[in-house]
């Protein structure tokens, strides 16, 4: 299929960098966002090899490793703060780094630069309210009262997806599963050159995001339900890490700022079933949330948007793009929430602990097989 109207709703990692792979087989796209400010929070985001793979394959990669910061290895640490592995990511795309971390607001420029310079119409602070299928063409109907024609609708608004409701009101909703994530920015130490990782059952993660910054990730069990005010947020995330090990533990003094913590209760989420119906499709969170243990669910995203486009470049009709598109991509992006959940599962006592450094090396050979 060549020169199509697709409309993709959101406007975050996935939907930018599908409007990306769309726009260069030639499609016209149009982003909806409901986000009036297209904004994200500051904090960072691991990336690894098949990201990089990724963004090479959609052109982006210097402006992309322009602003993030590479890394080769992944260490290990035992509770106590003992590295007991060091394990190397495999490179998937030649003389660049296996792996990056990345501020997400820097992420998002590099994507929303691209979109804008590509000619993709970007609407803000609107929502999809109806779809209908009208023929060989999609009726939009927006927030605003406004309507538009599409012949593919993709739905890439996350795991609150309300395209999701309305394609399969039947569909599983995101699952909590009784841990949650903090995230803070923190100056990086003298010769951290690789993602620390360490087990425990609160889990700990120091990612480095640039010459001079990382972000500290940790997971701690938590009552389903449990919002932190905003006010003392710091506080409460330094009072996770009281048993942390002592290099963690002085690095947590430097957590002061309470709107500098992002806190958010992990859900997970996968559709067994078709990830279509008629003219309208999902991507990423939408489909498949995962827990942030493995740091794969961008990655997921970014990898459906490529694998969506390629289908749609190589079928004569939407359903058999679609079928071949999930086709594709179930097992991976299935054995991703699975895998991450086990070691969420594990942390929490709820299963046996699950070793850092096989479910990474075991990750990295997923991963580096062909999408």
């Amino acid at each position: 299929m060549k020169a199509l109207d697709i409309l993709v709703i959101g406007g975050g990692i996935g939907g930018l960098t599908a409007a990306i792979a769309l726009r260069r087989d030639g499609h016209r796209v149009t982003v909806v966002e409901k986000d009036p400010s297209w904004s994200v929070y500051g904090v960072g985001i691991i990336q690894q090899s098949n990201v990089i793979r990724a963004m090479k394959s959609l052109g982006l990669i210097d402006s992309y490793l322009g602003a993030a910061s590479g890394f080769d290895h992944v260490e290990v640490f035992t509770p106590a703060g003992v590295c007991v592995a060091r394990v190397p990511s495999p490179k998937l795309v030649e003389g660049y780094p296996a792996n990056v971390g990345i501020g997400r607001p820097a992420l998002h420029r590099v994507l929303a630069d691209r979109v804008l310079a590509d000619g993709v119409e970007v609407l803000l602070g609107l929502t999809v309210t109806a779809l209908a299928e009208e023929g060989d063409r999609v009726r939009v109907t927006l927030s605003d009262g406004q309507e538009r024609e599409a012949d593919i609708v993709v739905g890439a608004d996350g795991v609150y997806s309300q395209t999701r409701r309305q394609l399969f009101p039947e569909a599983p909703v995101p699952d909590y599963t009784g841990q949650a994530v903090w995230r803070y920015n923190l100056p990086r130490p003298a010769g951290l050159d690789a993602l620390q990782a360490f087990n425990g059952p609160i889990g700990i993660g120091l990612v480095p995001m640039s010459a001079d910054q990382i972000y500290m990730f940790v997971t701690t069990p938590e009552p389903a339900g449990t919002r932190y005010p905003v006010e003392g947020l710091a506080a409460a995330m330094r009072a996770k890490l009281a048993a942390a090990p002592p290099a963690v533990q002085a690095l947590a003094e430097g957590i002061t700022e309470d709107e500098g913590v992002v806190y958010r209760p992990l859900e997970t989420l996968i559709v067994d079933g078709d990830w279509h119906r008629g003219r309208v499709v999902l991507l990423g969170d939408a489909l498949h949330a995962t827990t942030p243990h493995l740091g794969q669910g961008a990655g997921m995203a970014i990898e459906d948007s490529i694998v969506l486009a390629e289908e749609i470049a190589r079928h004569d009709t939407p359903e058999a793009a679609f079928r071949a598109y999930r086709d594709r991509r179930y097992e991976r992006c299935a054995y991703i929430v699975g895998a991450s959940l086990a070691i969420c599962r594990g942390q929490l006592g709820l299963a046996p602990p699950v070793d850092n450094a096989t479910a990474t090396r075991e990750m990295f050979a997923m991963v580096s097989r062909p999408i």
